[in-house]
């Protein structure tokens, strides 16, 4: 199991639009039945931290490649993408293995 987190940082001032065009692209792969639960959280500067930071993660069974032969991306995703690119100055992707019951060193 992993989780994974798209880490977005948005042009100032875009932090909540970025959130919720994430929100919304999560949205479709939920709908298509491509990721399951999901969470995005933001910061446009009103807690401490990293400002206009906007983070998507979701956790998933294995890691898969998006040029998979299988993978049908949700056209509406596409649209969403290319407006969230217009709004971020750099993205990013983190993989981490969850720690699960059978993981655990005895």
């Amino acid at each position: 199991m992993f989780h994974i987190k798209r880490v977005f940082k948005a042009k100032s001032g875009q932090s909540r639009k970025v959130a919720t065009l994430a929100y919304q692209a999560a949205e479709t792969y939920n709908g298509a039945g491509q990721r399951g639960e999901f969470s995005v959280y933001f910061n446009p500067g009103t807690t401490p931290g990293e400002k206009d930071i906007v983070v998507l993660q979701w956790t998933d069974e294995a890691l898969k490649s998006v040029f998979r032969g299988e993978n049908d991306i949700p056209s509406r995703s596409l649209e969403i993408w290319k407006e969230l690119m217009t709004l971020t100055e750099e993205n990013w992707i983190e993989f981490n293995e969850l720690l699960t019951p059978d993981k655990m060193v005895s």
